[in-house]
Parts: C-alpha cells; structure tokens; sequence
C-alpha cells in the first residue's frame, strides 16, 4: 500500500511539471505573436473603380484592369514587400467596400477633401486633378452660364458630382448622377444631358483615346490631390507602407516612367 502511494505520489509530481512546462509553452508562443508586425504575412483587399481611365479601367486585350492607379500600386507593393488582392466594383461601391470593412483600403482616383477626411484616412497625395465641364463636340456651350434650364450628368459620390450639386441652383440646372463613366459620357453624346462634370485628366483621356464626340470648355475647378485611403482609425501599417513606397518610387525614377506610359 505504502509503495502504491510512493508511486501516486510521483505520478502526480510528473504530471504537475508537464502541465507547468506546457504553459510556459503557450505563454512564449502569445508573446511572439504579439511582437510580430501586424503586416507581416497579411493579404490586403483594395477596392478600386471598374472604368476611370487613365487611373483604372479593362484593358479588352487581357482582360486585366490596367491604369496609374494599378500601376502605382503594384509599384509600392512591391517595394514595401505586401501582397493584395484587387477587386474593381466601381467607385461609390468600392467607397462602401472599405467604409463597411469589405475592403481594407481604396485607390480609385479619389480626391482627398475634408469631408472625405471624416470618414477615411488618407496618404500622401500622388496625383493632383480637377473637374471640368464636357459638352458634345458640336455643342454651343461655352460656360457654367449656358447650363441655365438644362439637365447636367456627373458620376454619384465624387467631387464632380459635388461641384455639380452645389452651383446649380445659382447657374439653374439639374443634376442626374450616373453610377460610372462611360454611362455618363453616352448620355450627354446623346442629348441626354447637355453635359458632364468630370475629373480633368480622365475626361481628356477618354475623348483622345476613345474618340468620344466630347470637348472639354472652361478652366479647370476645384484642383486636389488624389490619395490611397483606409477606414478612419484602421490600417494605419498600410497608410504608412503607401506614403513609405510612393517617396521611394518618385525617388528611383519609376513614378515618372508610369505616368509617361499614360501620356503624363
């Protein structure tokens, strides 16, 4: 009986080691973990517009989405060493994406405002662009002053569609929104609307290289800055690898070389 408790007793003093042993285990692991970066090893989600060209839009050929949008971000994900995933829904939805936590972040030529601010955290800006009003080729308008008693398109959720809503009650229009691009530029080719409000760069490019009976009038409006954009308060790691990799594309040459490749 004696030699049984002996052995209990030892079994017991065994067991109780093992146990001690495995949780000093478990607590190294835990710390590790927490030392890693939070990058480290993580697949991003950015969402983008599907037809914004020259920043983002189908190239038929491939079927790829190509632009300077794509072309900055495979550029600074490369040089940062981070992998992403790339899911073109278009620019209010992809706007929805990462406000809903769908997406982690966004580039799609978006303009940084304060507005904008409220809701997202923004990078450094890597491309700077205003609106400007487009009309058909044959079209006599010259001026926000001839819009009076006409309808006027621009795209939902973005600054053209904003500087449309807010001048015209006193240039006496209204505004119709489409949900992209192309749509808007069919519309106003077939008299739909008498014309459109959208980002300069991208209107010139889209009439050049598609041969839209378009023309663009005016000066440009309201010139800004386009930004990479987070949910406010989250993915600060990806804001700074951003802002980090666009200084070093800009200081080896490659930023020029992507904007020369669009006509920049």
């Amino acid at each position: 009986m004696k030699n049984f408790k002996k052995i209990a007793a030892i079994l017991l003093v065994v067991l109780m080691t093992v146990a001690l042993v495995a949780c000093g285990g478990k607590t190294e692991k835990t710390e590790d973990a927490t030392d890693a970066p939070a990058a480290d090893g993580q697949k991003y989600v950015i969402a983008s517009d599907n037809a914004f060209a020259p920043f983002e839009y189908l190239d038929t050929e491939t079927n790829e989405y190509v632009g300077i949008d794509m072309d900055i971000l495979a550029a600074i994900a490369e040089d940062q060493k981070f992998e992403y995933e790339i899911q073109n829904v278009g620019f209010d939805a992809a706007l929805n994406q990462v406000q809903s936590s769908q997406a982690d972040a966004v580039i799609a030529g978006m303009t940084i405002t304060e507005e904008r601010k409220l809701t997202f955290d923004f990078s450094d800006g890597y491309f700077d662009a205003g609106q400007i009003l487009v009309v058909p080729a044959d079209s006599e308008i010259q001026s926000l002053e001839d819009l009076r008693g006409t309808t006027v398109a621009a795209k939902i959720s973005t600054q053209g569609a904003e500087y449309a809503q807010s001048v015209a009650e006193e240039y006496g229009f209204e505004v119709t929104t489409y949900e992209d691009s192309p749509t808007m530029y069919q519309a106003v080719i077939q008299g739909t609307n008498a014309a459109c409000f959208e980002d300069d760069p991208v209107a010139r490019y889209s009439i050049q290289s598609q041969g839209l009976e378009l023309k663009v009038v005016g000066d440009v409006i309201n010139a800004k800055p386009y930004g990479f954009a987070v949910k406010l308060g989250e993915n600060a790691e990806l804001i700074e690898m951003f802002n980090t990799g666009l200084a070093n594309i800009k200081a080896n040459g490659v930023y020029d070389e992507i904007l020369a490749k669009y006509g920049y």
